[in-house]
């Protein structure tokens, strides 16, 4: 009778043992799944919204370089949300959206007047493009789907690139960005 008791016993004990080993493991996967969610939700966001912003540009910009700049980031935005909306799609994600945050920036620069425009977009523009590296380099390092991590890293120089331009950009007009480059902290050194 006591070996008809035990090997029960001994049965729901490996089980319980087997279910909270599995756990943390669970936990951590999906906690990784949510960063990776984040990532591509965040990304798709700010594609669209400097989609919007470009638009923008063309309405109430007046120098060469602010219009150039914000004919390149809808043409290369447009490209880069195509891409961010497949990764979403292969990797089983909604497709991105734009989040209210982004939202009330385009909001903010539709109610803006063309005197005041061109250098706050362009600090904009330093200042995004400053987050969206910062992000795309998380995930190229820490990202666990491998193919947003992948997507990421593929990604980041383009991004830099587009850094770079927003930067020089902002400098041709005037625009205020030391406040936007001392929030990228000790990883930028370059100008």
């Amino acid at each position: 009778m006591v070996v008809k008791n035990l090997v029960p016993a001994a049965v729901t004990a490996l089980l319980l043992s087997a279910a909270v080993g599995a756990a943390p493991a669970a936990a951590q996967q999906s906690m990784s799944l949510g960063t990776d969610s984040s990532f591509i939700q965040m990304a798709g966001s700010v594609g669209l919204l400097q989609v919007k912003l470009g638009k923008l540009v063309a309405e109430k910009g007046s120098s060469a370089p602010v219009l150039e700049f914000g004919r390149r980031m809808m043409a290369d935005y447009s490209k880069t949300n195509e891409e961010l909306a497949a990764a979403a799609k292969q990797a089983a994600f909604p497709a991105p959206v734009l989040l209210r945050q982004h939202q009330r920036i385009a909001d903010r620069f539709a109610r803006m007047g063309r005197g005041s425009f061109e250098k706050n977009y362009m600090a904009e523009m330093v200042k995004s493009h400053s987050e969206e590296v910062r992000l795309f380099q998380e995930e190229s390092e820490s990202g666990r789907v491998q193919s947003l991590k992948q997507l990421a890293s593929r990604m980041l120089p383009e991004l830099q690139q587009r850094l770079t331009l927003a930067t020089q950009t902002a400098g041709s007009v005037g625009a205020d960005v030391t406040a936007s480059r001392s929030e990228e902290g000790p990883r930028s050194t370059s100008n």
